[in-house]
């Protein structure tokens, strides 16, 4: 009988919701996006730097078979590495309704000059647009900080009253009628959380993920949503340059934390693997499993 428990536990764990969306997750990388080319340099490794390629084919080997495959142009990427997370979330989040009740959407980004302007606390932001579009003086003041774009969006759905009031009576006409909780207030969709996704981090694409976040701050009205990146960078120091010293992001989350940390130590690099561990004990630094857990914070 007791055998026959710890073979059960076994299988409970193997089949995990979390792990099993991660190997999921690695599976669909590995098809698409994650391949080496003739020359065996992986596609988020930077073929000028021997230690971005040796960490990148040392994760590869240990998430699974190397594939040869083109490297995708870098928007398409970009695109692509949207879509996975966005899945990868989309198929793991509504499974912790349990943590966090709601009516929660996960896909991506609405495109368009005022996208942002969709959801409740930015609502604003498209009388603004209009505005600058009306007049040129107002354009060249305001600039386009305000124009934001996420990649992928978690969006809460605001509750009816009946909702609310399933189990006692918590609202009623007088009271409780600006909050953005009820739909009667505000139709529009809670931005819960904006996720950058960066499948690599040159110097250009950390910069635009720390103003997209900078932009997300200063242009809210209302509850300030999860601002999180999402990267499959190998190179410490490139991750280190969105994680450390910045308060607008919440975390970086790595596509494989724990292949990348095996690596570098591995391979013997202490400067990468000090860098890492820098980023872990600091909090600015999880992976891609921990994500779903800390957007139900």
């Amino acid at each position: 009988m007791g055998d026959e428990k710890l073979a059960g536990a076994d299988s409970d764990a193997h089949n995990a919701v979390i792990p099993q969306a991660r190997r999921d997750f690695h599976a669909a990388l590995l098809e698409s996006l994650l391949l080496a080319d003739a020359n065996g340099v992986p596609s988020n490794a930077d073929k000028h730097s021997k230690q971005s390629v040796a960490l990148s084919k040392g994760i590869i080997e240990r998430l699974g078979f190397e594939q040869i495959g083109d490297r995708l142009a870098g928007q398409q990427a970009g695109s692509q590495f949207e879509e996975l997370c966005k899945d990868y979330l989309s198929g793991v989040f509504p499974r912790l309704h349990h943590l966090r009740p709601g009516q929660w959407e996960v896909t991506k980004g609405l495109g368009g000059r005022s996208s942002i302007a969709q959801y409740d606390q930015y609502e604003h932001l498209a009388a603004l647009d209009e505005a600058s579009k009306a007049n040129r003086d107002l354009a060249a003041a305001l600039g386009t900080d305000y124009l934001i774009k996420p990649d992928v969006v978690v969006l809460r759905t605001p509750e009816d009253d009946e909702s609310i009031n399933a189990e006692s009576v918590l609202v009623d006409e007088k009271q409780a009628t600006y909050t953005s909780l009820r739909k009667v207030n505000c139709p529009l969709p809670i931005l819960h959380a904006s996720v950058s996704c960066k499948w690599t981090l040159r110097s250009d694409r950390a910069q635009n993920a720390r103003s997209e976040a900078l932009n997300l701050v200063r242009n809210r009205k209302g509850r300030l949503p999860h601002i999180v990146v999402v990267t499959g960078e190998p190179t410490p120091n490139r991750i280190a340059s969105i994680a450390l010293g910045t308060g607008d992001i919440d975390c970086v989350y790595h596509f494989a934390l724990p292949e990348l940390v095996d690596t570098a130590e591995s391979l013997d690099f202490s400067d990468a693997s000090d860098m890492l561990q820098t980023m872990i004990d600091g909090k600015r630094l999880r992976d891609i499993s921990d994500l779903p857990l800390d957007l139900v914070i």
